[in-house]
C-alpha cells in the first residue's frame, strides 16, 4: 500500500520555495495502491479539458481598471482586471469598501495580502482568468476518467504536488492550500476543482498528509463537508501505515485540532458499519447515514 522509496513524491517538486521540510519524521509515502492515485494523462491523445469559458473573455472585463495586488512576505506584485477579481465575493467586497472610503482611484487600485503565498495566489488568479490552474484537469473520454494533465516543458518549471508554506515553515499539498484559499475568496468552483485534483495525487509522505490535514482543519469552517471528509477517509483507508507513523503519534499527542476527534468518530462509525454488516443478512444491509467514508 505504501512505498518505502526515498523519493518523496511521484511528481517532481517545484523549487520556487526550497526550504527543507521540517514538519514530520515519517518517510512513508502513499503509493498508487493506497487509493489516492488515479490514472494519469495518456500522451497518445489529448483529452477534453475541464476548463470553463473564461471570465476574462468578456471585452468589458479586459477593459476594466487594473488592480495591483501585493502578495506575501516577499511583496510580489500581481496585476488583474477589476471585473475579473470581482467574480470573487472577497475581492468585490474589498474594492467596494475602497470606493466607500474614497480610497480608490482609476489608476491606483491596490490590495495587499501579506499572508498569502504567491504561488497559491498565482493559481487562484489563473483560475479566475481561465477556469482552471496549472497543471490542468482533463477528462479522458475514452475511459471516462478525470486526470491531471502531465506537465510539459513550457518554461514554467515542474508542477509539484506540494508547496512550501511560510506559515507552518514546511510543505503542504498544493491543492489543499488552493482549496482553503478558494474558501476564503468565495470561489466554490475552484474548491471543486482543487478537491478533484487532490484526489488524483499519489506518492505523498504520510507526514505531509497529516500537516495538510491539520492545515485544512485550521482554514475551513466546521461546516465543511468535502476537504475534511477527504482527509478522514484517506487516513482510515491507509490506517495500517498511519498507526505505525511516529508523526501521527506526535500529532495526536500535541493535539490542538478538531481533526483527531473527527477521526475518532469516523473510525467508530467504520467499525460499527463493519460489525453491523457482519451481523445482518445480506438482503437487509443498508449503509448507516453518515457512517461511510469509502
Amino acid at each position: 500500500m505504501f512505498s518505502s522509496s526515498k523519493s518523496r513524491y511521484d511528481l517532481p517538486q517545484k523549487q520556487s520555495f526550497s526550504k527543507s521540510h521540517k514538519y514530520g519524521k515519517s518517510t512513508s509515502s502513499f503509493s498508487k495502491e493506497s487509493g489516492v492515485s488515479k490514472r494519469r494523462h495518456e500522451p497518445r491523445r489529448r483529452p477534453t479539458t475541464a476548463t470553463t469559458s473564461s471570465t476574462a473573455d468578456s471585452p468589458n472585463n479586459l477593459t476594466s481598471p487594473i488592480v495591483t495586488l501585493v502578495i506575501g512576505r516577499e511583496q510580489r506584485i500581481f496585476a488583474a482586471h477589476e471585473n475579473v477579481l470581482c467574480a470573487s465575493p472577497f475581492f468585490n467586497n474589498v474594492l467596494r469598501q475602497e470606493v466607500m472610503a474614497g480610497l480608490d482611484s482609476q489608476n491606483n487600485k491596490r490590495i495587499a495580502l501579506p499572508d498569502e503565498e504567491p504561488e497559491i495566489f498565482s493559481s487562484v488568479l489563473e483560475f479566475l482568468y481561465k477556469g482552471d490552474y496549472y497543471p490542468r484537469l482533463v477528462h479522458n473520454k475514452r475511459v471516462n476518467t478525470w486526470e491531471i494533465e502531465q506537465p510539459v516543458d513550457d518554461g514554467r518549471g515542474s508542477a509539484g504536488s506540494t508547496v512550501y508554506h511560510h506559515g507552518i515553515d514546511g510543505e503542504l499539498l498544493k491543492d489543499t492550500v488552493i482549496y482553503c484559499a478558494a474558501e476564503k475568496y468565495g470561489l466554490d468552483e475552484l474548491k471543486r476543482v482543487a478537491l478533484r485534483k487532490q484526489g488524483l495525487q499519489s506518492g505523498v509522505q504520510a507526514s505531509t498528509i497529516l500537516s495538510s490535514a491539520r492545515y485544512a482543519y485550521a482554514n475551513t469552517p466546521d461546516t465543511d463537508s468535502k476537504l475534511r471528509a477527504h482527509y478522514l477517509a484517506l487516513i482510515i483507508r491507509c490506517r495500517s501505515t498511519f498507526k505505525r507513523s511516529g508523526t501521527m503519534q506526535l500529532e495526536m499527542f500535541n493535539g490542538g485540532s478538531q481533526l483527531f476527534f473527527d477521526l475518532f468518530v469516523a473510525l467508530c462509525n467504520h467499525v460499527d458499519d463493519i460489525s453491523s454488516a457482519s451481523n445482518t443478512p445480506r438482503s437487509d444491509r443498508t449503509p448507516r447515514s453518515g457512517g461511510r467514508f469509502f
